[in-house]
């Protein structure tokens, strides 16, 4: 079953409940920072877990002791509410 886009206006709720993450066009972000380059990475580790279980893979970029995820359904051209689940999911993990 494939996912359905989000209209804008649950985008703007759905944001509303994830307010560290930005919308830019069909995909959401958020930049996390770190002590240590190493502390990054097993954030990625974790997240990477989340994202199997979830079947749903975030793109990752990983600087010195910075990590930004993007999300985004790229089988529905948008926005969902999977990007969305996920987003909370990670942001438990620094919370």
């Amino acid at each position: 079953m494939a996912a359905t886009p989000l209209t804008d206006a649950e985008i703007v709720q759905a944001l509303a409940k994830a307010p560290q993450w930005k919308r830019d066009g069909v995909e959401i972000s958020r930049t996390f920072s770190f002590s240590s380059y190493l502390s990054g990475i097993d954030f990625v580790n974790r997240v990477a877990e989340l994202a199997e279980t979830a079947n749903h893979h975030p793109d990752i970029h990983v600087g010195w002791r910075k990590v930004t995820l993007k999300l985004s359904t790229h089988s529905a051209h948008g926005l969902t509410q999977k990007d969305f689940d996920l987003a909370q999911k990670v942001d438990v993990l620094v919370a």
